[in-house]
């Protein structure tokens, strides 16, 4: 008698390896999803998972949260604190567009702390150098400003030099000395030295430009207090603004004679590093 023929296999995967693959696909399209949304609105994700409960059947049917139950019934449990971690990214970005540069409650508030503490000590700095001014007798000479970065003293231009000069005048070495004996106070803080001049050209001297006077006149003061003070070139910077840093109008005598100024900026100490 004739062996019965055995029945060859089907061809082709398992039918539970698709059923399989189909999950692993629809759990990764689902946290792709959710990890893709930068910012949850709580009422959308409740409805994204409603759906994804009714059309995949993935979640159990009436379950309120991505927290309830089992994802699946072979035993994979699912991240019980879903819910949890993306309602407390929610707030964070409800916190973060409250802020729209995107700057934290603690760094916003260390800032302004810095700058209270920053303007606090320039404002002690500025009347501590005017008392030292008015005492010198220059304190009517010398103007003062200050702001959370530094104090500024500036000087007219033309008490210190002649028309079209840069060699500080006779009658004003008396002035740039007690103003010196002021400054070094702070020789362990950053100076920056600036030259301004005003707009009107510049013909027949040594000078081609008001940017070149203006450097020199800078230059001038900063070689004096190297000269005559403890203050170290190292913490003394010399910048020519020339013309194109005016505080007043030069279309008038008045505002050209106030744009020929020398101004000194002593920082902080919060801000000399």
């Amino acid at each position: 008698m004739a062996k019965k023929k055995q029945e060859e296999p089907p061809k082709g995967s398992p039918a539970w390896m698709t059923t399989f693959s189909d999950l692993m696909n629809l759990l990764l399209c689902f946290f792709v999803l959710l990890f893709s949304m930068s910012s949850v609105d709580q009422e959308k994700f409740d409805l994204v998972i409603t759906s994804l409960q009714n059309t995949f059947s993935i979640l159990p049917a009436g379950g309120s949260a991505v927290g309830d139950g089992d994802m699946v019934s072979a035993g994979i449990s699912q991240l019980e604190n879903l819910d949890i971690y993306y309602k407390e990214a929610n707030s964070i970005s409800e916190i973060e567009s409250e802020n729209p540069d995107g700057e934290k409650e603690s760094d916003k508030d260390f800032k302004e702390e810095f700058e209270e503490a920053a303007l606090k000590e320039s404002e002690e700095m500025g009347e501590q150098l005017e008392a030292m001014l008015q005492q010198a007798g220059i304190g009517d000479k010398v103007d003062i400003d200050v702001n959370a970065q530094f104090v500024r003293l500036t000087l007219n231009g033309a008490l210190l030099f002649d028309s079209a000069k840069a060699e500080i005048r006779e009658d004003a070495l008396s002035i740039v000395e007690k103003l010196g004996r002021a400054v070094e106070v702070y020789a362990e803080n950053k100076i920056d030295i600036e030259g301004h001049t005003d707009n009107v050209p510049i013909d027949g001297t040594q000078f081609d430009s008001n940017d070149i006077l203006a450097a020199y006149r800078a230059l001038a003061m900063r070689d004096y207090f190297l000269e005559h003070t403890v203050l170290q070139a190292s913490r003394i910077g010399v910048t020519s603004y020339g013309e194109y840093s005016p505080v007043a109008d030069n279309g008038t005598e008045e505002g050209r004679a106030l744009n020929r100024r020398v101004e000194i900026k002593i920082y902080n100490t919060f801000n000399s590093y």
